[in-house]
């Protein structure tokens, strides 16, 4: 899972990634400090993993990872080039989703690219640069395919969706906002319009909102956010940028001092789970106990798939039980086959979040 980190210059962006990532990207108070974007890689805590890791005392504990990509600050014209825009727009055609940035804080000694706070407006010049690159590719595909209907009329469904699109989208609407069928949703996908991408908004609070979570700012973010369907997670990069220098248990009681319930970073990962309908099945054993991440409604042989493509061509069947059953026997399998909790699925099951399987293969 790969996550672009979006918004415009100063609102934050750098500081959260240095914070979550620790991989140490510039962070200054000045616009176009990241031109080539930072990756990092982050860990998912399961303490589901780490528990089962310790039942079977296993050689190698594997979590599941997000890729966190700070891209460049946006501004205004981007889409025509402004700010070095076109290279930052296709740093995001890249990534699965977005995390866009938007500063909720006041603070005098940290510029503004405009010139004062305004989120809403922050996020609408973002939307709008993605929205006019979008333009472009549909302009392009529509001449393209209408050239291509002389000889092929069957184009002229697909023609005349790019235009329902292009519509939408000329009034301002992002084009992930649209009522679209299974089919009609497919084939938008496979345009990798920016517009389409989903969205969460990071409110980036100052330090003394980050235990409440709210101020006028983010009410403002929350209302946009709730019109288009998008999720708001609150955040104080300040905060996690503190967080981040401390070891784990020191982390727990800074957070408690603060009256904070969980870190920024644990609800960016929940938030980015729910968006893209992802959830972890787990395999675990003496040797290794790893989580495995895949769409939620993925059926047994294309999980068994994930561990490995024979897996997938030679599935039997998989020997499965739910987490919490497998904890209530003490980890023993033995047990929970007594209880009948150890079930054996065929290749029509949808594998559940928690599920720890086994899968029984041909080769």
């Amino acid at each position: 899972m790969k996550l672009g980190i979006v918004g415009l210059p100063n609102v934050g962006k750098s500081t959260l990634f240095n914070a979550i990532t620790k991989a140490g990207a510039e962070a200054a108070n000045y616009p176009f400090c990241t031109i080539e974007p930072n990756v990092g890689v982050v860990t998912v805590p399961d303490e589901r993993v780490t528990k089962l890791s310790q039942v079977y005392n296993s050689k190698k504990t594997i979590y599941t990872t997000i890729e966190f990509c700070d891209i460049a600050g946006l501004v205004k014209g981007a889409s025509k080039g402004e700010g070095l825009g076109n290279k930052f727009l296709g740093h995001i055609r890249e990534v699965e989703a977005i995390v866009h940035v938007v500063r909720c804080f006041e603070d005098e000694n940290v510029v503004h690219v405009d010139g004062k706070i305004n989120p809403i407006s922050d996020i609408e010049t973002i939307n709008m640069e993605l929205i006019l690159s979008d333009m472009e590719v549909l302009e392009r595909r529509i001449t393209k395919q209408t050239k291509m209907l002389k000889g092929d009329k069957s184009l002229q469904k697909e023609i005349d969706l790019l235009k329902k699109i292009y519509s939408f989208i000329e009034e301002g609407n992002s084009a992930r906002m649209m009522d679209l069928d299974d089919e009609e949703y497919a084939f938008v996908k496979s345009l990798d319009l920016l517009s389409f991408k989903p969205v969460i908004y990071a409110a980036n609070v100052s330090e003394e909102d980050a235990a409440t979570g709210d101020n006028e700012h983010v009410a403002a973010v929350r209302e946009l956010a709730d019109r288009e369907g998008s999720q708001v997670v609150v955040i104080s990069a300040q905060v996690e940028a503190e967080l981040s220098e401390l070891e784990d248990d020191e982390k727990e009681m800074f957070l408690e001092e603060m009256g904070i319930t969980e870190s920024g970073l644990d609800k960016l990962i929940k938030a980015s789970y729910a968006l893209l309908n992802l959830i972890s099945f787990i395999t675990t054993g003496e040797d290794e106990t790893r989580a495995w991440t895949i769409k939620r409604g993925t059926l047994a042989p294309q999980a068994a798939g994930k561990i490995h493509t024979d897996f997938e061509k030679g599935f039997i069947r998989s020997e499965t039980i739910a987490y919490d059953k497998l904890m209530e026997c003490e980890g023993k399998l033995s047990a929970a086959k007594e209880k009948g909790w150890l079930r054996s699925e065929g290749k029509d099951y949808e594998v559940k979040d928690g599920d720890i399987c086994h899968f029984l293969f041909n080769v």
